[in-house]
Parts: C-alpha cells; sequence; structure tokens
C-alpha cells in the first residue's frame, strides 16, 4: 500500500509534534500508557496523516517516552522487572498473530468486543477497591498469567492497532493484585521492547517519519515524569476515577469508529 508522503517540515509541523508530545507523555506518565491514543488520532487531525503513518510515527515516540515513564516510576520502587519482561515476550509473539489475524476476522466485531471489555474494565475500578502497598511476585501461576496476558495484549495491539497499558494496566491490578502505581510502571517497561520490534519493522517497511516521532518523544519526555509525579501524589480512588475517564473516551472513540465503518459497509452495499 501505498504510504502518504512526508507533511512539509514548515513550523505548523514543528508546533503541532511538540504540542502533541506534551499531552501525549502526561498521558502516559499519568496512566502507564504509551500515549498513542492521543498521538496516532492528533496526528491525523492535524497533519493528515494516514493511519498507518500516523501509526508508525506512534510507536516510535513511545520509545523515549516510556523509557522516561520507567525511570520516574522506578524512582518509587513501583516497576517490577521481571513480569514486564515476561509481558514483553508474550507481547511480540502476540503481535505477530494479531497481524496474521488482522485479514482474518473483520474490524467491527472486533471493536465491539474491545468497547465491551473497556466497560467491564470501567466497572470494575468501582468495584474492586484500589490498593497502593500490593506487590507483584513471580510465581509459577504468575509467569504462566503473565505471559498469557502479554499474548493477549500483542494480539489485540496488532488487530486494533490499542496501546498495551489500556489491557496491562486494569489486567495487573484485577487480576493480579498489583498496586496501581506498580501496574503503571510494569506497563510502561513492557512496552518498551515491544515498540522496538514494532519501530524496526515500521522502519524496514519505509512506514514511520522519524522527524515527527523524534519531536513528539523528545516533548513527551519533557510531560512524563509530571504525569508519573502526579500519579504518586493522587489517591488510588482518584487515580482510578481518572483512568476511567480515560478509558471512558477511548470506549467512545472505538464505537464512534465502529459505528461509521457499520454505516459506510451498509452504503457499499
Amino acid at each position: 500500500m501505498q504510504q502518504s508522503p512526508p507533511p512539509p517540515r514548515g513550523a505548523r509541523f514543528i508546533v503541532s509534534c511538540l504540542a502533541i508530545g506534551l499531552g501525549a507523555g502526561l498521558l502516559s506518565g499519568l496512566f502507564g500508557v504509551g500515549g498513542g491514543t492521543v498521538i496516532v488520532p492528533m496526528l491525523v487531525l492535524l497533519l493528515h496523516l494516514d493511519q498507518r503513518r500516523a501509526a508508525g510515527i506512534s510507536l516510535a515516540a513511545i520509545v523515549p517516552t516510556a523509557t522516561v515513564g520507567v525511570v520516574s516510576y522506578a524512582l518509587h520502587g513501583s516497576v517490577a522487572w521481571i513480569p514486564a519482561l515476561i509481558l514483553a515476550a508474550g507481547a511480540v509473539v502476540g503481535a505477530q498473530i494479531g497481524t496474521w489475524l488482522l485479514a482474518r476476522i473483520p474490524q467491527n466485531a472486533l471493536r465491539w468486543g474491545f468497547v465491551g471489555f473497556l466497560v467491564v474494565v470501567i466497572v470494575m475500578l468501582f468495584v474492586v477497591p484500589p490498593v497502593r502497598d500490593a506487590d507483584l511476585p513471580v510465581t509459577l501461576w504468575t509467569a504462566s498469567g503473565l505471559v498469557v496476558l502479554g499474548l493477549f495484549t500483542g494480539t489485540m495491539a496488532g488487530l486494533l492497532g490499542v496501546g498495551g497499558g489500556v489491557i496491562v494496566v486494569p489486567a495487573l491490578m484485577f487480576l493480579f493484585g498489583a498496586s496501581d502505581l506498580i501496574a503503571r510502571g510494569t506497563s510502561l517497561l513492557m512496552m518498551i521492547p515491544t515498540a522496538l520490534s514494532g519501530t524496526i519493522g515500521n522502519f524496514r517497511r519505509h512506514n514511520v517519519d522519524l522527524v515527527a516521532a523524534a519531536l513528539i518523544g523528545v516533548a513527551a519526555c519533557t510531560t512524563t515524569a509530571l504525569g508519573a509525579w502526579i500519579a504518586t501524589l493522587v489517591s488510588p480512588l482518584v487515580g482510578n476515577i481518572l483512568f476511567a475517564a480515560f478509558l471512558t473516551f477511548i470506549a467512545v472513540q472505538m464505537a464512534l469508529r465502529a459505528l461509521r465503518a457499520g454505516r459506510a459497509g451498509r452504503e457499499a452495499r
């Protein structure tokens, strides 16, 4: 598929990339997500890039952003290093499964299924009491569960292009009993090898604008630590409320996309 040409490297391009990076970095540090849910739609809206190139830029920008986030959470002892590596290994394999399934499963059915998943997560954020002092020990059972979670996360990323943090953070809290901060720090660490792997593949396919990715990534690094610091200041309950609002935004966007795709499919018949 032919890619759209890179946008002109003018002042609008630079300002747009920097603004996108500042917002994405803040959300990345605050919620333990990659920021792609902000980067991709804003690149499409502000710079009129096609979805594939925007996703490639987002994935490359996540690498420095997540790295700063990991350092920020690690300073507070809120990163589970071994679980993150297990998750990353599963996610890298799962991403290949997701891209293989991409042409075999109706996208709209997947979108609605993911919306349903997000609704369940949002409800659980208020049903399960938030904790801050819970750890994430590695046992045979938890390691097996982390592999499965990584595979599922990578598969969904390959199918829908969603960031792993949206899945991993609530799963670590609800299924593995991790604290909200450890879930976020671990999620960010998991993203680094996954994003690196995807960026290398995108670079080989000429599907990433490294100038845009660098501008967004550098700007995001300046606010990621701020987001992580704010996360340590707010109570687990307030953190859950903010995270629920963020997930609601994503669910609404995904539902709107599914509705538009369904309408276009009916009109094409």
